[in-house]
């Protein structure tokens, strides 16, 4: 990850700090000081005595360049030399809310197109401005959520409620997928069913390696159960079969590479829930080699996955904004 010069400057500046107690907004550190910082960030980086903030933005230099998910997300080194740096414990000259610092750092990250902020649990994270994807934030969706993710999670799960096949597609799948990591992802209308072969949309994801998986995924709005009888707005297993074997045997074409090109991996999507009994159907009916190909989501990992990455909520799904007229009315 290449950043400005000047941007590694202002923050080594930052952490070397000023000598004036009255004026600075961050900790002088000397030599012993810039070591023990570093160790507070779990690092083993120690000060050798040259010119410290010149000895800090190389730092800074070869922890920005270690191996990081993508280009929006820093190396989680990073992301803890920041929290330390912003420790509210730490706060000269103002609140431990500590805005100055904080606009400080926001005008330096913000040439690389990052800010940061303080969550709930007092701790500085960076996210990146257009994306809002947060850093150094555990994105298992097993981790207890803060009251703000319980709020979107509320809220996607009323979206859901009243959403459309294709808008679950289109708004909230193909947006979340893009959003953690996954390219090229191409999303097919349901008013073409000649060309949809099974799949609803495909995509790839990029190994450390430098090589693809390529994805295809089948949504449905509602549950997907295995009884002989379903209701109108639940699928039933068999049919999804059907178009699962369908997506793992058909090819599709990448532009980017100029070749056709296998699904390795089938995901089954669905709004509602997908029974104990529909997965265990669709596994006795699959090979071994296709069992393992197969990745089910239901509501709840639609939730718990779009909510701890902070992907963004679709437009129908955000709190709707009182119009000037109704800020007249007293109760």
């Amino acid at each position: 990850m290449q950043w400005h010069n000047r941007t590694v400057r202002a923050i080594a500046e930052m952490i070397c700090g000023n000598f004036d107690a009255d004026k600075t907004l961050f900790v002088y550190r000397s030599s012993s000081y810039l070591t023990e910082f570093f160790e507070d960030a779990d690092t083993d980086y120690t000060h050798d005595g040259s010119t410290r903030w010149a000895w800090v933005a190389s730092v800074l230099t070869d922890i920005l360049n270690e191996p990081h998910q993508d280009a929006l997300t820093p190396p989680d080194t990073f992301c803890r030399i920041i929290r330390v740096l912003m420790d509210p414990a730490d706060a000269r000259n103002e609140g431990s809310d500590r805005p100055g610092a904080l606009a400080a750092l926001n005008a330096a990250l913000a040439r690389e197109g990052f800010e940061a902020f303080y969550a709930e649990d007092k701790i500085c994270y960076l996210r990146h401005i257009g994306t809002k994807k947060v850093a150094g934030v555990a994105t298992s969706p097993h981790r207890p959520l803060s009251a703000a993710e319980v709020l979107r999670r509320q809220q996607l799960a009323a979206y859901l409620n009243m959403c459309s096949e294709d808008e679950l597609i289109g708004d909230l799948l193909v947006p979340m997928f893009r959003h953690i990591g996954f390219h090229r992802i191409m999303a097919r209308d349901h008013k073409d069913k000649a060309l949809e072969y099974g799949k609803d949309v495909w995509m790839r994801f990029r190994l450390p390696t430098q090589h693809y998986l390529y994805f295809g995924i089948q949504a449905k709005k509602g549950k997907l159960d295995a009884a002989g009888t379903t209701r109108s707005s639940n699928a039933n297993i068999a049919e999804i079969h059907a178009q699962a074997v369908m997506m793992l045997g058909h090819e599709v074409f990448d532009p980017e590479t100029n070749k056709k090109v296998l699904v390795d991996h089938a995901i089954i999507v669905a709004g509602g829930e997908i029974t104990q009994a529909a997965r265990q159907w669709l596994g006795d009916r699959l090979n071994a080699s296709q069992r393992s190909q197969i990745i089910f989501m239901d509501r709840n990992d639609i939730l718990n996955i779009h909510v701890v990455n902070n992907a963004p909520l679709p437009e129908r799904a955000l709190p709707k904004k009182a119009n000037s007229l109704d800020d007249d009315i007293p109760f």
